[in-house]
């Protein structure tokens, strides 16, 4: 999409006086309580896993503004303009708009931006008991959704005063306001507030997500709406395309601030996440086109329906077919209109997102392996992060792993005790997606995609032998009928084979402390094709490799007996990219620090492709070719051989 607004620029002059209501909303409800400053978020607390804590809380763009230490200024002679206040009515689609605000200070400075909030009460009973004691008397306790300084988008700004900022807005269940900042993000002042504006339903049912049942024949549809169950009852409608369409029920959840772990999800990075849904669409044809929409039936007995989507259903487990899978994690969240990213923390996250977009025809399914949006805390990054992906989850199973973004906060059960979730604690990962996950608070699952047969673990929890999920790992290895579901894929987070990443041959194992040690027997018993990983920001390949040493010399042709595992790192999905150590590391074959994903196909039960494409082009920068028969995987190999006996 353009960059720039549909509509022309004129805007409808609005009141340079902040009308007294205003100033009132401002004040109400400011209570006294507790939030930690945004730095201390990156702090690590020690614990039984002693680990670097890679990527720190700070480097969210939200969490340098100091909302809470915000002082009221409003200034007569500042003012911030925009139109039109019902918003959507222009565009082709009506949860999006593109808005050009005007601003006027007389005494401009470099540091003066300006805020988007929502709800447009700036202060709406957000400083909770539940957050803790506030250190000192907040006139503001939740942090914008976005936010631009005036300079950037008018070069002359210092100079003149006045400043023309363009935003994209989506909706996000409630109204929003403008709010213009002097004294930076650490010292902010208050100097000016629009007024109120809003999308025609904000309650409306978006931003589908689908992903697998716990059967093959089963879909499910998760969207985000405004609607509790006593106003609205959730449903999708469904069917084969062109044909006479049933009505499904959805379930609802939500969450309150309660759930979060601390700060800053707890305090200032809190906002409502509405109601999730999610429906079951079951007994599918395979192979099928089905069209959908989501919906809630008002109590009066009508129906607010999203717009029409579609989705093919998967192949029947074993069932030989044109079959293709994308993998890649650490996407991250960025924003079309330039806001938020001041340290191109995710200059990635479009790139990738926009070449998958383009390619919908020539892929299957999709696995983001952890990295999400990277909200750490601030929770109206997820509405955002959802609706980047939309047009790739609505039509695609979008299936997601587990990671220390979305997971580890002290004392929350993690395997890691570092504070990368911000408060987070799991909460939003396991309720805004759906996973086939017997509990999706332990965010780990098997599912199928005809003959393929995908264990997706979670590093966030203990993963070495003895413990719970080594269990359901062995589990889900052994369950694979591989005459029929030949290609078996180990995915998780973090990096538990191999990697050259300078940070982790820092610590002198190129890998996560505990990870081969305890896997790598459960990959060679069962032959695991293919083990993949994120968290470090880069690509990488190695040769088949088991106890450290390469068992097969080709580079890009493998047949034959399956007797090493190749080890994968596609963490390149979006974020800051990570650094190769200089340490040549024999079994890596291929290196390539840029943005990208990897690309499975299997063409049938003998033959599958593995590429790598670079996000920017998206051009094959590596690949290789398993090509193979049954009896090669029922080959005895070291440390992979059944128990034989003396019997004749």
């Amino acid at each position: 999409m353009s960059s720039l607004p549909k509509r022309d620029n004129c805007m409808i002059e609005m009141q340079t006086m902040i009308h007294l209501s205003i100033v009132f909303l401002l004040f109400s409800n400011a209570l006294v309580y507790r939030v930690c400053h945004a730095s201390s978020y990156s702090r690590l607390i020690s614990s039984g896993v002693d680990h670097h804590l890679h990527s720190p809380i700070n480097e969210q763009p939200l969490a340098k503004i100091a909302i809470h230490k915000t002082v009221i200024a409003l200034n007569e002679s500042a003012s911030i303009r925009s139109s039109p206040l019902l918003l959507g009515v222009e565009e082709d689609d009506d949860h999006i708009d593109w808005l050009n605000i005007d601003l006027e200070y007389p005494e401009p400075s470099i540091d003066d931006w300006v805020g988007i909030f929502s709800p447009a009460k700036l202060n709406a009973s957000d400083c909770s008991s539940e957050a803790g004691e506030w250190p000192e008397n907040p006139t503001l306790c939740t942090a914008p959704i976005k936010y631009k300084f005036a300079y950037q988008s008018s070069a002359d700004y210092v100079k003149t005063g006045k400043a023309k900022v363009t935003f994209r807005i989506i909706n996000q269940r409630s109204n929003f306001a403008f709010a213009f900042f002097t004294g930076g993000l650490e010292t902010p002042k208050l100097v000016a507030v629009s007024n109120p504006m809003s999308f025609p339903n904000p309650k409306a049912p978006l931003y589908p997500r689908l992903a697998h049942g716990k059967a093959w024949d089963e879909m499910t549809v998760t969207w985000t709406s405004g609607y509790n169950i006593d106003e609205a009852t959730p449903l999708v409608e469904w069917g084969l395309k062109g044909q006479t369409k049933k009505l499904s029920p959805a379930g609802t959840l939500t969450f309150t601030r309660g759930s979060m772990c601390g700060p800053p999800a707890r305090t200032v990075g809190w906002r409502d996440p509405g109601f999730i849904h999610t429906s079951f669409l079951k007994d599918l044809w395979p192979n099928t086109m089905y069209e959908y929409r989501m919906g809630h039936m008002l109590l009066n007995g009508s129906i607010i329906y999203s717009k029409i989507y579609t989705f093919k259903s998967s192949p029947y487990p074993g069932q030989d077919s044109l079959q293709r899978v994308i993998i890649f994690g650490d996407m991250g969240k960025a924003e079309r209109d330039g806001s938020n990213e001041y340290e191109n923390y995710q200059p990635g996250s479009l790139i990738t997102t926009d070449q998958l977009i383009s390619d919908l025809d020539n892929y299957d399914i999709v696995f983001h392996i952890g990295g999400l949006p990277y909200a750490s805390g601030y929770l109206s990054q997820w509405d955002q992060f959802t609706e980047q992906v939309e047009p790739i989850s609505s039509v695609k199973p979008y299936m997601i792993a587990s990671g220390n973004h979305e997971r580890d906060f002290p004392n929350s059960g993690s395997f890691y005790d570092t504070l990368d979730s911000g408060g987070e604690c799991g909460v939003l990962a396991q309720t805004m997606y759906y996973v086939p996950a017997d509990n999706r608070a332990k965010f780990w699952y098997a599912t199928d995609y005809g003959m393929f047969h995908f264990c997706i673990a979670d590093s966030e929890h203990d993963w070495r032998e003895g413990s719970e999920q080594y269990a359901w790992i062995e589990k889900c290895f052994a369950s694979v009928d591989r005459q029929k579901q030949p290609w078996l894929i180990f995915a998780t987070h973090r990096v538990l084979g191999y990697s050259s990443n300078s940070w982790l041959a820092d610590e002198g194992a190129f890998e996560e402390p505990m990870g081969r040690a305890n896997l790598q027997k459960l990959w060679q018993k069962y032959k695991v094709d293919i083990a993949l990983y994120g968290h470090v920001n880069n690509y990488e390949r190695t040769c088949p490799i088991y106890q450290n040493k390469c068992v097969n010399s080709d580079i890009s042709r493998y047949s034959g007996t399956v007797n090493g595992t190749i080890h994968v790192v596609v963490g390149g999905g979006g974020s800051r990219l990570s650094n190769f150590t200089e340490i040549n590391t024999f079994w890596s074959l291929y290196k390539d620090q840029d943005w990208g994903f990897v690309k499975l196909t299997a063409f049938n039960h003998s033959s599958l492709l593995f590429e790598y494409k670079k996000s920017s082009d998206g051009l094959v920068y590596d690949s290789f070719t398993i090509s193979r028969d049954y009896k090669d995987v029922l080959a005895c190999v070291h440390d992979g051989c059944e128990p034989t006996t003396l019997a004749t």
